[in-house]
């Protein structure tokens, strides 16, 4: 871990999800959990049937909302929930949305 970086500062993740995850809910189920748990970014769905998320919040916070993440909504299968970096450093919005 960088010294500099303590476990509260924020960090950035792109996530994305893959198995049955689209027209499931999961866009909505992941916009509640991160709001619960105070992450903010976005989430979308992908040609190729995933869900990408772009977030940023304290490490802990992240591992947790990755935690649900990997449960997602009844009626979704989730196959992997894989971390990044964030391509792009545009800055993500103040509450965690979800784009069409």
């Amino acid at each position: 871990m960088d010294p500099l970086i303590t476990p509260g500062d924020p960090v950035e993740y792109r996530i994305t999800v893959t198995g049955r995850v689209q027209g499931v809910g999961y866009r909505w189920f992941a916009r509640e959990t991160a709001r619960s748990l105070g992450v903010v970014g976005w989430t979308r769905n992908m040609p190729d049937g995933s869900v990408v998320l772009e977030v940023m919040a304290p490490r802990h916070v992240i591992a947790r909302f990755v935690a649900e993440l990997q449960t997602g909504p009844p009626a979704a299968e989730v196959a992997e929930v894989r971390l990044g970096d964030r391509e792009e450093r545009t800055p993500l919005p103040d509450r965690f949305i979800v784009l069409r």
